[in-house]
């Protein structure tokens, strides 16, 4: 045995002297130290070193991996280090021709640059643990062949906040995952990409860690439903995971060992209340996601872990182990987060290194039934649009074929809004990806190709679908074509706008529409005699100007198109006649603040809402001259937003860091409180629209680069849409947001970057569509044109 490993090492010294090359004193320490293994009959491993290696080293060094593949070298590991000179295609190379004896690449502290990462994700690897960490990448795309590999480590990948939609397929055999430290977020997309891996039984994006009597303990020991704990020692932390073994039985051990892009959100830190956040992060699930388990929701949660600020405490056998929660991924800080995971990855048998036992996944069924739609609708299973549309036909079919004794149907609106819904649940169930794609108007529509929109507020047509108009932060009113991003109508400032805050469509009129901006100007503008034109756009037939209101921040036109409100930042609002251009009057001192948002209701012309800073939402009718509200309806925080529902059923509040609420239009009483999580920020305005008529909302905030989906009759999340810059160091929020009126599961959100400048742009988001508009280099081509695109 030792004449073999003795050859091999004179093999590499002959290689070295016949390339003139002197022999790598670390290449030689590996091969005497898989000598002595393999004397005390132990696994016959080498070890490459990386950062010993120079470029020099290659040609000799890649003759002995070839080497390798007919020796007695059971397998190889290879160790990067933050010293490591060797030029990157070198190091694949030498990779990919161990080929199959290859067992662990520890690339965490080489800097190998982003082109060794795309060219390592694109190709694959024969290892079966990878551990390495990137800045490079915001999005993983792995699509190489990963067929060996059981144990992917990307823990501190301090740029990593999503998944492509086929990350994982390439690895059928991934069993271990750990992302301690990453910026994934969201659940949706997080679980779609790990539903991927059928073979993935322990899951990490935190450690919690056993503190009993004040000691860190060196692991945790958890046996439940003849499950093992999973060992980690405290002090190796995480890098620990890149050396896990699995045997065949499902058992997870640790081998002992003495070896040690784009969008960046660190800069905006979330203030989290932890009492509350963690109280979500408590191990507690089920497998199904059917019909819950017949046991009682009372008896489950009173066996649920005890949490209070970061600290965990587990009831194992009579004896109570207190945890701590370290390296935290912001997903872990998700409401519900493992009841999510542990509900929709029924294959896990570990989450955060803690076991996941019966009680966990009874709870967890039950949680997650509370608290999220599987599907649009309140759809359990997911169906297939083929069979759909085939059982519309058929139903259609029959329906010609009834007997004149039969009694008419008179289900068919009822049928087809069912089908409707069951196409729509199909497609938003067959992707967490929508179709996500920035509106880009090219300024040569106007004839001006040096001009760059800078949207501040925009508002779909309510009854013509193609039409969209946006307000500037220049004062500039702008009309598109948004279906084929066409300029319609451009309107200047001239000087006499500024920042467009309130802009509104008329009704009956559909050519009109009111729009006021924060110097106080008012107009109202017919697009018919607005060219698209910058060298026409002088021509002002059928504008009329309205007198001023200060600060204004909002207006709104009543269901008859008869009269329109404005508010501002004061207490007043004002009554303006559309048809005179008059003002007829002002209600002051309406709020104890100002006021932000009035809104007509959209069948009553004499109804309307105002929300204010003062907590207040009142709704006043101005048939009863508005002196006295007709109700009051009061948040916990300042309000940013009220809005009626279609129907004019419902008021939707939105108060200042995500409480969001739907009170009973008639008396103001609370229909539901959506439960949004909370970031601390008292600058954390939030804003929410209905979606789909009144079926659903839509909500995002102003700190957070998240808008959620939620059922508006029992306030499930189905889903959150995640915004992602496109550059290095930039981060987008939401400013303003809007459902598509004519289409189901569309809308459109007003985002603004931070860092290093503060463009904005309108994002539209299909969820009936799967494609992933940021994969698609046409979508990079269309963005990279800042000068001729609104948005930059």
């Amino acid at each position: 045995m030792a004449i073999a490993i003795q050859t091999l090492e004179e093999r590499y010294i002959d290689s070295c002297s016949r390339l003139d090359v002197l022999p790598n004193p670390a290449i030689l320490s590996g091969l005497f130290k898989a000598d002595v293994r393999k004397n005390r009959r132990e696994s016959c491993t080498l070890e490459i070193l990386l950062e010993y290696l120079k470029d020099i080293d290659f040609n000799p060094l890649l003759e002995l991996c070839l080497e390798i593949i007919e020796s007695e070298i059971e397998a190889v590991d290879i160790r990067g280090g933050s010293a490591c000179v060797l030029n990157g295609e070198y190091a694949l190379a030498l990779m990919r021709t161990i080929g199959q004896r290859l067992r662990s690449v520890d690339l965490q502290d080489t800097s190998f640059g982003k082109e060794f990462l795309r060219d390592l994700a694109q190709r694959g690897l024969t290892c079966q643990i990878l551990d390495f960490r990137t800045s490079h990448f915001r999005k993983l795309n792995m699509m190489g062949e990963f067929m060996r590999l059981h144990t992917l480590n990307l823990d501190y990948s301090n740029s990593l906040s999503s998944f492509k939609e086929d990350c994982f397929t390439c690895m059928p055999n991934l069993r271990c995952l750990s992302m301690c430290e990453t910026r994934v977020s969201n659940l949706w997309m997080t679980v779609a990409a790990l539903s991927k891996l059928p073979s993935l039984v322990d899951l990490r994006f935190q450690n919690w860690f056993c503190c009993n009597d004040s000691t860190h303990s060196s692991g945790s020991t958890d046996r439940d439903d003849k499950t093992d704990f999973f060992h980690l020692s405290c002090s190796s932390s995480i890098r620990a995971f890149s050396n896990v073994l699995i045997n065949p039985d499902s058992q997870i051990v640790i081998e002992d060992s003495s070896d040690d892009s784009e969008m960046d959100f660190s800069s905006q830190q979330r203030l989290y209340d932890y009492e509350d956040l963690f109280s979500n992060v408590a191990p507690r699930m089920d497998v199904e996601i059917g019909p819950w388990n017949e046991v009682s929701l009372e008896t489950l949660l009173n066996k649920r872990e005890e949490v209070s600020a970061g600290f965990l405490t587990r009831h194992v056998s009579g004896v109570s182990l207190k945890y701590k929660s370290c390296n935290a991924s912001p997903i872990c800080f998700e409401k519900h987060y493992r009841d999510f995971m542990i509900a929709l990855l029924p294959q896990l048998k570990f989450l955060d290194n803690l076991s996941i036992r019966k009680i966990d996944r009874e709870t967890a069924s039950v949680m997650f039934s509370q608290n999220f739609e599987y599907l649009p609708f309140k759809r359990k299973h997911k169906e297939s649009i083929v069979s759909i549309l085939q059982r519309r036909e058929i139903k259609a079919s029959n329906s010609h074929v009834r007997t004149s004794k039969q009694k008419p149907s008179y289900t068919l609106g009822t049928s087809q809004c069912s089908y409707t819904r069951s196409l729509c649940a199909a497609k938003v169930g067959s992707s967490a990806w929508p179709f996500v794609h920035t509106l880009s108007i090219s300024s040569n529509d106007i004839g001006d190709e040096n001009t760059f929109f800078r949207p501040r507020q925009f508002e779909y047509h309510p009854s013509i679908p193609h039409l969209m108009v946006f307000g500037t932060l220049d004062g500039e009113i702008v009309v598109v074509n948004h279906e084929v991003e066409k300029i319609i109508s451009y309107i200047p400032s001239f000087g006499d706008m500024n920042s467009v805050l309130g802009l509104c469509w008329l009704k009956n009129y559909p050519s009109k529409l009111i729009a006021g901006s924060d110097n106080g100007s008012l107009k109202l503008y017919d697009i018919k005699n607005m060219p698209p034109k910058v060298a026409d756009a002088h021509y002002s037939a059928g504008t009329v100007s309205f007198d001023e209101f200060d600060q204004l921040t909002s207006v709104h036109v009543n269901s008859m198109d008869e009269l329109f409100l404005a508010s501002g930042y004061s207490k007043n609002i004002a009554l303006y006649d559309i048809t005179s251009g008059r003002r007829l009057q002002v209600f002051t001192d309406m709020h104890q603040e100002h006021i932000n948002v009035v809104k007509f209701s959209n069948h009553s012309p004499s109804i309307f809402a105002t929300s204010s800073f003062d907590q207040d939402v009142k709704l006043w009718d101005l048939r009863q001259k508005p002196i006295q509200p007709c109700y009051t309806a009061s948040s916990s925080k300042g309000n940013v937003m009220v809005c009626f529902s279609p129907d004019d059923h419902y008021l939707l509040v939105s108060a200042v860091d995500n409480e969001v609420r739907q009170l009973l239009a008639v008396d103001g009483r609370v229909h539901m409180n959506f439960e949004i999580a909370s970031t601390g920020s008292s600058q954390n305005y939030t804003r929410s629209y209905y979606l789909n008529g009144r079926d659903y909302i839509v909500s995002g905030s102003c700190d957070e680069h998240v808008v959620r989906i939620c059922c508006a009759q029992t306030g499930r999340r189905l889903r959150d849409i995640s915004l992602e810059g496109k550059a290095p160091g930039t981060s987008m929020f939401v400013q303003s947001l809007r459902g598509d009126p004519f289409r189901d599961f569309n809308m459109s959100i007003l985002a603004a970057y931070t860092r290093p400048s503060s463009k904005s742009e309108i994002v539209k988001v299909n969820l009936l569509a799967s494609t992933d508009y940021y994969s698609k280099e046409e979508s990079h081509d269309r963005l990279a044109r800042p000068s001729k695109r609104m948005g930059g």
